[in-house]
């Protein structure tokens, strides 16, 4: 094993042997404009009963190590750092050189084509703060961090705590709360700053709200600050906890990996939330969201931290449930659980039907799968079995578990245990056989209604508290139910009263959505969804209905082409335009992989969703949606012609007035279908010339049919960023897959060199993206039997792709029937 691994085993003994008091980091980015490289001066101060361990440290050199002020031997491999001769009261001190980075692990770099400027940020989770200064990188050996930046006099820097003083060009932080390595944050360059206020009783709390200077004329600080503001005032009075880390920067940072990171004082987020183009309501709301995902963080993660990555989930599934819970509760985004359970829960059900599921208290080993577990089950369903909890034992009890939890916990490490004592001493339950049900199980159960046994159906039993809701027409013809029934289910069948259930009705199991189970719709109620979909009023219970007709076709057990049908008939009257936004998503994945007759699928989507485009009420986010998706089903149907009456404006359609993104997107299904030139690319980008529209180039240009040889050699021998490495994956994966197909053995035979060589980021964009979409699952099987010793993180990657292609496999088969 490789010593940049670390491994659950080693990490807890060297926690046994050191405490850490504090560290000390200076980094000088003054050459941060051109030089590869910055140098870093790490002081730790620290106890060890001991006197051997090792600092972790992933750099271009070390180049002084000492130890009690004396100078030792440098003993670095790459990955760790010798400490020998440690007290009871050690201060080490290490001089190094760290890589400036394009992968947006560690210290990232970016430089801005709109004005040339230089922008800076740090990523580490879960554990990249060693790209940037040695460290001991485990969650559980908290300590305060003192920050100390050298960069260029007119750039803003910012960190976890607010700035202290500054000594020339050299700002100097105050020392944090004790916090994980994972959660420490550096923030530099030129970047626009809004700044503002939350008033808490006594606290005040300064915010900022940051985003490149070329992207500062979008930057709608003022609906950023307002959620914020509403998410504190209700994380104080829910939590019954002062924030506890300062200031509150937000910083919308360029080429993100991700959607957002909880660093307390320092929260960054993928600038995608900054709209550059029209963006709908659902945007905006899961925007919200993520905002108050990551304030959440704040208490669970930050204030309470995991002893390892075994319990990712008891900040991460918390956060995800109190993002949606908290925009319910303190913002306009009322709606935000209907979202929940269709985008979130639907990441949820594909995860954990995969060979590769895990229990949401997972056993990781080591680094290497703890990278991996940033997935749908640690998210989307840790939360919707809290969500379940929370319905089980009372909201109020729930909460009054957290409070206590934090108040027991604060800037201390914790697991299972604790929690589940704190949830306990306020609900008065013993949650052990919840807990053993919920957390230490894996896959879905599904749940259907026999309607004349009068019986509710689980596979895979678990406790489980929920309502069923008889839809009935109502005077004017609507499908309603206005006192749904409570359930508790706990072996493999429970009685259900379905009196009402007569003809002309549709049974609804987990109204409400309270837990986390496949639902099933008996063939009664498919009958009347497929005819009155549109009856139904209340939008929550319409996006349980799509789900469940969704999960049923990714299960191969409502056919594609049926559930197009579906589609096609009731998108374009569907009022909530985030169910909106979901279901026409779902279509294009079934048009693409589940439809039997995919040509015929295709030229119909394309139609229907140009018809809807038009017939749309003209502004609307359902015209939005629209325009989105036809401009992805044209990459399929030749509809050149019309594509380029709207690109040169010959055809106008009201209330659209294409901008760069959603030209963009039409130009990317021109070059896919070879209907565009390079030379017409470069025109484009020439009157778009920003990080966004370089972007939006580079996948155009790799999508044309004659890129193929060069994008591979670019992804697999050159080394572009990681916004780069997407673009150039879905170029060279858009089309006609005959012209990529030559390509399946070269992908099969460049694995462990990519997972060898490359970060595990662009590894993992690379593995995932470019897996060759088959008709048969010959070749991976091919590959997994004869590399059984590969990396367990690699297979599990290559095992996840082939479960997808088996699964659309299934449902097109199923499909012809």
């Amino acid at each position: 094993m490789s010593t940049a691994n670390l491994t659950r085993s080693e990490t807890a003994h060297r926690a046994r042997a050191v405490t850490v008091r504090s560290y000390d980091v200076a980094l000088d980015l003054a050459g941060a404009r051109t030089e590869p490289e910055f140098g870093v001066v790490a002081t730790i101060e620290l106890a060890a009963s001991s006197p051997e361990t090792w600092l972790d440290f992933l750099g271009a050199a070390v180049d002084r190590v000492e130890i009690d002020g004396r100078e030792v031997a440098v003993e670095y491999d790459g990955a760790r750092i010798a400490l020998r001769g440690l007290t009871a009261a050690s201060t080490v001190r290490v001089h190094a050189r760290g890589y400036y980075s394009r992968t947006g692990e560690g210290l990232h770099r970016f430089v801005d084509p709109a004005d040339g400027e230089t922008y800076l940020y740090t990523q580490y989770e879960p554990a990249d703060a060693r790209r940037v200064f040695p460290c001991f990188e485990q969650p559980n050996l908290k300590a305060p961090f003192t920050f100390r930046v050298t960069a260029p006099a007119e750039w803003l820097v910012l960190s976890n705590e607010r700035l202290d003083r500054t000594d020339g060009d050299t700002r100097i932080f105050a020392p944090t709360q004790p916090i994980s390595t994972y959660i420490t944050a550096v923030v530099a360059g030129p970047y626009h700053r809004v700044e503002g206020r939350s008033v808490q009783h006594d606290l005040i709390i300064d915010l900022g709200v940051h985003c490149r200077k070329s992207l500062a004329p979008f930057l709608d600080a003022d609906a950023i600050l307002d959620v914020t503001r509403a998410g504190l005032d209700f994380f104080h009075d829910v939590f019954d906890y002062e924030y506890p880390f300062g200031k509150y920067d937000q910083v919308f940072v360029p080429e993100y990996n991700l959607g957002a990171m909880e660093n307390p004082g320092c929260v960054t987020f993928t600038e995608s939330y900054v709209f550059r183009s029209p963006a709908t309501r659902s945007q905006y709301a899961r925007r919200a969201n993520t905002i108050l995902h990551e304030m959440a963080h704040m208490w669970f993660g930050d204030l309470v931290t995991m002893q390892w990555w075994d319990d990712l989930w008891l900040k991460e599934s918390f956060a995800d449930y109190m993002g949606s819970y908290a925009s319910v509760a303190a913002t306009e985004f009322t709606d935000a659980w209907v979202a929940f359970a269709q985008r979130r829960k639907a990441w949820a059900y594909s995860q954990d039907q995969l060979p590769t599921t895990h229990p949401i208290v997972a056993d990781i080993v080591d680094l290497d799968a703890a990278k991996l577990n940033f997935d749908g089950i640690t998210y989307a369903k840790g939360a919707s079995v809290l969500k379940q909890l929370a319905a089980f034992v009372g909201e109020d009890d729930f909460l009054g578990g957290a409070r206590l939890y934090f108040r027991r916990h604060a800037y201390g490490n914790t697991t299972l245990a604790d929690l589940l004592a704190a949830l306990q001493d306020s609900s008065l339950r013993d949650l052990g056989p919840w807990a053993d049900a919920w957390l230490q199980t894996t896959g879905p159960s599904t749940l259907t209604v026999d309607r004349a046994r009068g019986v509710i159906v689980q596979t895979d039993p678990r406790p489980q508290r929920l309502d069923v809701a008889v839809l009935a027409p109502d005077a004017d013809g609507e499908l309603v139910d206005r006192a749904p029934q409570e359930v508790h289910l706990a072996g493999a069948e429970t009685p259900v009263d379905l009196t009402r259930a007569v003809d002309g009705t549709v049974v609804l199991l987990n109204d409400g959505d309270h837990t986390y189970a496949k639902v099933r719709l008996d063939d009664a109620s498919l009958a009347v969804v497929e005819t009155s979909l549109d009856r139904v009023p209340d939008d929550l219970r319409r996006s349980l209905i799509w789900s469940a007709v969704w999960n049923a076709t990714r299960d191969a057990e409502y056919p594609a082409s049926r559930f197009v049908r579906l589609a096609r008939r009731f998108a374009p009257s569907e009022p909530h335009e985030g169910i909106l936004g979901s279901v026409l998503a779902d279509t294009a994945v079934a048009v693409e992989r589940y439809v039997a007759d995919r040509d015929r699928a295709r030229t119909e989507w394309a139609d229907t969703a140009y018809e809807q485009m038009l017939a749309a009420e003209v502004g609307s986010d359902h015209q939005l949606e629209w325009l989105r998706a036809w401009s992805a089903a044209v990459v399929h149907v030749d509809r050149a012609a019309r594509v380029r009456e709207l690109l040169t404006g010959r055809t106008r359609i009201d209330g659209l007035a294409l901008d760069a993104e959603q030209r963009w997107a039409l130009w990317f299904a021109l070059a896919a279908r070879g209907d565009a030139t390079e030379a017409e690319l470069d025109e484009v980008l020439s009157t778009d010339r920003t990080g966004a529209g370089e972007v939006a180039h580079t996948a155009a240009v790799a999508a044309l049919p004659g890129s193929a040889a060069r994008v591979w050699t670019a992804l697999t021998v050159q080394s572009p960023s990681n916004e780069k490495v997407g673009a150039l994956v879905r170029g060279f994966t858009a089309g006609e897959r005959a012209r990529i197909e030559d390509y399946d053995a070269r992908y099969y035979a460049m694995l462990g060199d990519v997972w060898r060589d490359r970060t595990i980021e662009i590894a993992r964009r690379l593995v995932v993206g470019l897996f060759p979409q088959a008709d048969t699952t010959d070749d991976a099987d091919r590959w997994l039997a004869e590399n059984p010793g590969s990396p367990a993180a690699l297979r599990r990657q290559v095992i996840e792709q082939r479960d997808h292609l088996a699964r659309a496999l299934r449902a097109r088969a199923a499909d012809a029937e």
